[in-house]
């Protein structure tokens, strides 16, 4: 391929023609880059706006929901000695808890083998029973030392935990039940075998001569509630008052005082976050949709018909009255205030005043329809669904910068064409500069020749 360098013979400067033309080619191309620099960022504070209303949706949506409004929250007077928690269903009340006696699980040990984990027992069949329960358990050859025993019962889901205890003496083989209370009680029964062995390892009551001992006996949880006396299996009250559960831990402590009341914490935690979540949408929106005069900049969605009337929407929602409640018509009876640049501020004292009254307080936020957040939340669905307000604001705009890059790439080859088609046609005309230039010089040389031809 011939090297060529253009204008090197005409003094003609191709390279710098070339490129202011294609220079002025590109322009097209550099309005189209303008353009999306603004989409992406378009497309940016779409993507923040909708997390901020998600935000919305997510807070809304528990006020919304009327169980939100039964939350209940009970205390201890003792909670290392009776520890309580609520459910929604529970009364407010109050209790006093006295405690005289803890369940407990039966559990036996058995002698000591001095031989200690690998002393041989016995073999034979072990019955296991723990209330209606009756397990059988074949101790083979393979299975008779102390700790193959263990390991068979731990294996037979017989109701019980078989373990291993060293002492001074040596090996002692533990036996305890998984639940707690007298219904739950151990009985342990072994045929005669050949050896006689595993006689060791039963317990009946009255406990037989030469078997295991008890180490602790099965009983039940021993306790009055206001007065009344009752028992239980186990430490964990979950069925004697209704929607409360009370788990004891300690005995003969005194009177305990429990009560149960409305879970006041919960509810204002529910409205500061709706509140959080709109402050912070607000001000965002009046962020992106605000002109500096001063300095003549806009936010990024200012004048964006999507973001103004989000923006008009939520305020009017804080302003509108509801009938959901004849206490509470108004967001500010509760404490909810609009301020001049669209943001709520909390009254605490009217928020106070309002959280004692959580039936109207559930009323004016999760009626159907009429209700505070269950407008809110319709709002929020509104915008942030599949086919919401910004969702399909942000699928335009991805559409639109799709397209434009698209149409970048097609000016790009374009000029490229153009680059090379200016290219071959500047060329040419270096060449033929250079022709007529070569030309000029031999007719000036002629000419020279024969003004000297002429003066001899």
């Amino acid at each position: 391929m011939a090297i060529s360098s253009p204008g090197i013979g005409s003094g003609l400067d191709v390279n710098s023609i070339v490129s202011q033309l294609v220079a002025l080619e590109r322009r097209p191309i550099e309005l189209l880059q303008a353009q999306k620099t603004k989409l992406d960022t378009q497309l940016s504070s779409y993507g923040l706006l909708q997390s901020y209303m998600v935000n919305v949706q997510s807070a809304a949506s528990v006020l919304a929901k009327a169980d939100f409004w039964t939350q209940t929250k009970a205390t201890s007077s003792a909670a290392d000695a009776v520890s309580v928690t609520s459910a929604a269903t529970a009364s407010a009340a109050s209790y006093r808890v006295e405690v005289s006696q803890l369940a407990q699980a039966h559990s036996l040990s058995s002698e000591a083998f001095a031989e200690g984990p690998t002393a041989i027992v016995g073999t034979g069949t072990l019955h296991i029973q723990v209330g209606a329960s009756d397990v059988s358990i074949d101790i083979g050859e393979a299975d008779q030392t102390l700790e193959g025993i263990r390991n068979k019962i731990n294996g037979a889901d017989a109701g019980v935990t078989a373990s291993i205890i060293r002492d001074a003496q040596g090996a002692r083989l533990v036996i305890a039940g998984i639940a707690s209370g007298t219904d739950n009680a151990i009985t342990i029964t072994a045929p005669v075998d050949d050896g006689g062995g595993l006689a060791a390892l039963t317990f009946s009551d009255p406990p037989a001569v030469g078997g295991m001992t008890e180490r602790l006996a099965a009983q039940n949880a021993a306790f009055s509630i206001n007065g009344l006396p009752l028992t239980s299996a186990t430490n964990v009250l979950t069925d004697v008052i209704d929607g409360v559960s009370l788990t004891l831990a300690k005995a003969a402590t005194g009177p305990i005082d429990i009560t149960v009341g409305n879970d006041t914490g919960a509810l204002r935690k529910g409205i500061t976050d709706f509140v959080a979540a709109y402050n912070e949408t607000n001000r965002y929106l009046a962020q992106q949709t605000k002109f500096d005069p001063a300095s003549s900049t806009a936010g990024a969605l200012q004048g964006d018909r999507a973001a103004v009337s989000l923006q008009g929407k939520l305020r009017m929602l804080v302003q509108q009255s509801s009938d959901a409640s004849a206490s509470f018509p108004y967001l500010s009876d509760m404490g909810l205030e609009l301020q001049r640049d669209g943001s709520i501020k909390i009254n605490e004292t009217k928020l106070g005043a309002a959280l004692a009254n959580p039936v109207e307080l559930a009323k004016a936020f999760s009626t159907a329809a009429s209700g505070f957040g269950q407008r809110f939340k319709e709002l929020a669905d509104g915008v942030v669904g599949t086919d919401g307000t910004l969702t399909s604001r942000a699928t335009g705009l991805r559409d639109n910068i799709s397209r434009n890059e698209k149409d970048q790439q097609r000016y790009e080859d374009r000029v490229d064409r153009t680059r090379e088609r200016l290219l071959r046609q500047y060329s040419a005309l270096d060449a033929s500069l250079n022709q007529l230039n070569g030309l000029g010089s031999f007719i000036e040389q002629q000419i020279t020749n024969w003004n000297k031809s002429y003066d001899r």
